[in-house]
């Protein structure tokens, strides 16, 4: 009878133990687990980090991150397989399929700040950036200032567009302001003598210059809207368990050499699907952030070593 009771003990400690294991899991990983599925938000025209190649799949620098970031959790919940949904979003979608669970992690072009933390979270910083504009070498643009009293376009629900509106009261541009779709729709406006010029994280518009039909007939300005700003992985706030195997991953990613492969690969090479070579070398500050990854909002954090 002791023997029975000890057994009966023995059982349920064993059965409370791994009941209280399985109860440990929140917020995404629960939901991961129990799903079989993880859901990665992807852009369609953001070069090189998320885009869609001849076949219509997303491909990219932040792709790429996502689809390690989805092994090591894979291998946190001891999953044998881990399906990946995709699910196409935009710069005004994004935060919000973000926050109401429809995307789990975010792999784009999204700039990290103190404003967008305040709604969702990012993990390890994996490109630094600034905003500035694209414009057609007939125009004679020089400076921010000479954009007064013009059509200047950017991308409805980014940091630029607000960035841009900020500078045009702030400079008396008196400028007409155009929110556009998407990055592509906004550079076809300026290709089409729409708009005198689209402001846009500076890596997009070399992106979508070298991709046009005559590159040479552009111009990246060197005037700057912003200082060198981080973009992140996005994922849900207030989900530090999620947070710590993604910022684990990325981190891992970046120290280990594995980031500046997979740099090289997206901007210092030939990309699908036309072979472009974006011919972008790794700036200082980024390497600086690769040896010691941060998920720093702050632009001033970020200087080269």
């Amino acid at each position: 009878m002791k023997h029975m009771k000890i057994l009966g003990f023995a059982l349920a400690a064993a059965l409370g133990a791994s009941q209280a294991q399985a109860e440990e899991l929140t917020g995404t990983l629960k939901n991961v687990k129990e799903t079989g599925a993880i859901t990665l938000g992807f852009r369609d025209t953001s070069i090189p980090f998320s885009y869609l190649d001849e076949n219509q799949k997303p491909v990219g620098f932040a792709m790429d991150i996502c689809y390690k970031i989805v092994d090591a959790v894979k291998k946190e919940l001891k999953l044998d397989k881990l399906e990946v949904k995709l699910n196409p979003v935009t710069s005004a979608t994004r935060i919000p399929l973000m926050a109401n669970g429809t995307i789990d992690l975010e792999c784009g072009s999204t700039t990290n700040n103190a404003e967008r933390q305040k709604q969702v979270a990012f993990t390890n910083t994996h490109f630094l950036t600034a905003s500035r504009y694209v414009f057609k070498k007939s125009s004679g643009l020089k400076s921010i200032d000479d954009l007064k009293g013009k059509t200047v376009v950017s991308t409805a629900g980014t940091t630029n567009i607000k960035q841009l509106t900020e500078a045009n009261v702030a400079r008396n541009l008196g400028a007409t302001i155009v929110p556009a779709k998407d990055h592509a729709e906004a550079f076809l406006m300026v290709e089409t003598d729409r708009a005198v010029a689209f402001v846009m994280d500076d890596i997009l518009l070399a992106s979508l210059v070298a991709g046009s039909k005559t590159p040479d007939d552009y111009v990246i300005s060197k005037d700057a809207f912003s200082k060198p700003e981080p973009y992140g992985i996005m994922l849900r706030k207030d989900d530090p368990a999620f947070k710590k195997v993604v910022d684990a991953a990325t981190a891992e990613i970046y120290k280990s050499g594995e980031g500046q492969k997979l740099y090289d690969k997206w901007f210092m090479a030939k990309i699908p699907p036309k072979g472009l070579n974006l011919n972008a070398p790794i700036s200082p500050e980024l390497k600086a952030e690769f040896a010691k990854p941060s998920d720093s909002p702050d632009p001033d954090y970020y200087k080269a070593m």
